[in-house]
């Protein structure tokens, strides 16, 4: 049994009406059949009441259009209209939904994931990487099947095929996790049945490569040798980007984005509108500035690292990087491991790993906290410097002990 009251379905009734013990439904007063439920859990959903066909004997529907802060009043009065015109003209918008949920296929919430939530909600990286997951993984295994009919079993199996390739597995399992999530929000599945819960996710090991000081002199080298022509037609922009890369410590993205009206140069940094974790200021060094201050600037082209294209940034990056990283005999080295290089530099020197967050853009300490062992570096050379000193003169091998004399 659910109480009811009339009042007219506005933004303020609606976050005014509270919970209680029982489920209550507030009608609203001017659309006939729209309501609003308030469940004792503080859920509250938005219904529409209605009759299929005509006459008292008629069956009564009553779905729901969608739960108060994923949808508005207004938006949510708009689909009733909708509906009660679908009504008047002899339709069952419920039964609709109900055939299209059952008929709708994973491949359908892979386009409306992509349309809806990931276009509007994330940024273009991260929308290029969840295409690649579906494309690559999630499309393959579960594409044809109806969203409705995905089990656990369906998930464990996807998530078991890619053991070999355990981050890409862990990253597929958290992208599908999030449209079954959204397919219970839109209707297609029960609430709570999200059949990714309980898939245990492999253990990731993160990789640690930073560059030695001979390696960073072997790349240095190999930069060198690609300005003067020596590896190939390699284009000078590429040849700036991973300087830059190595010098500030910034991710790929951000130094292929940058643009000349953002970089201060009186007084050193870069002001990004908009990086990986929002807005962003880069800390440029003196090295840094002096490569910038050499870069010519582009009439028509905003962008410090210009592309092909006229008035474009350089896009590819791969390419440049594969063959001078393989001129500096540095096979195995990444792009992104020039920003772990830059950290380590900073650790092995001293600085605090607030500083070295600070210089990086981490929004978190603990991303930071990786570097926390380089930064014993330092006191280790010392304590070697000394105990060797002491060992030399424990077996009489001439060092000099400096006498401590009481002042």
């Amino acid at each position: 049994m659910t109480a009811s009251k009339k009042t007219k379905l506005t933004k303020r009734s609606v976050d005014a009406a509270h919970p209680v013990e029982k489920r209550y439904a507030l009608i609203d007063a001017e659309l006939n059949g729209f309501k609003l439920y308030v469940h004792p859990t503080g859920r509250k959903s938005f219904h529409l009441r209605y009759r299929v066909g005509g006459g008292r004997d008629a069956t009564i529907r009553e779905p729901k259009i969608g739960d108060h802060g994923s949808i508005t009043v207004d938006a949510a009065r708009s689909i009733a209209l909708e509906w009660l015109t679908e009504v008047r003209k002899g339709g069952d918008p419920a039964a609709d939904r109900k055939d299209a949920r059952a008929a709708s296929r994973m491949s359908d919430l892979f386009a409306r994931y992509l349309g809806e939530h990931a276009k509007p909600h994330k940024k273009s990286s991260s929308i290029r990487q969840d295409e690649t997951n579906i494309r690559n993984y999630l499309r393959p295994a579960l594409g044809k099947k109806k969203i409705a009919d995905v089990t656990r079993n369906d998930v464990a199996a996807l998530h078991k095929n890619l053991a070999d390739k355990p981050y890409q597995a862990n990253r597929a399992l958290a992208l599908l996790s999030k449209m079954f999530g959204l397919a219970e929000l839109w209707g297609y599945r029960p609430d709570g049945s999200n059949p990714c819960r309980h898939v245990k996710k492999y253990a990731e090991t993160k990789r640690k490569r930073f560059l030695s000081t001979a390696e960073l002199s072997a790349l240095g080298d190999a930069l060198r040798r690609a300005e003067q022509g020596e590896l190939g037609a390699v284009m000078p922009s590429a040849i700036a980007a991973i300087r830059l890369l190595v010098l500030t410590g910034a991710r790929k993205g951000e130094i292929l984005g940058l643009q000349w009206d953002w970089i201060d140069f009186e007084a050193g940094r870069a002001n990004l509108p908009d990086s990986k974790t929002g807005e962003k200021t880069i800390t440029l060094g003196p090295a840094a500035l002096q490569l910038l201050s050499t870069l010519p600037r582009i009439e028509g082209n905003p962008h410090v690292i210009v592309g092909g294209r006229k008035g474009a940034a350089l896009v590819n990056l791969k390419d440049p990087w594969k063959l001078i990283r393989s001129a500096a005999g540095l096979d195995d080295v990444r792009i992104h491991d020039l920003r772990h290089s830059f950290a380590s530099v900073g650790a092995a020197s001293g600085m605090s790993l607030p500083v070295i967050g600070a210089l990086l853009g981490h929004t978190q300490a603990a991303t930071t906290q990786r570097y926390a062992h380089l930064s014993d570096d330092p006191l280790q050379a010392a304590a070697g410097a000394i105990s060797d000193k002491i060992a030399a003169a424990m077996t009489g091998e001439g060092a000099d002990v400096v006498s401590m004399r009481k002042q």
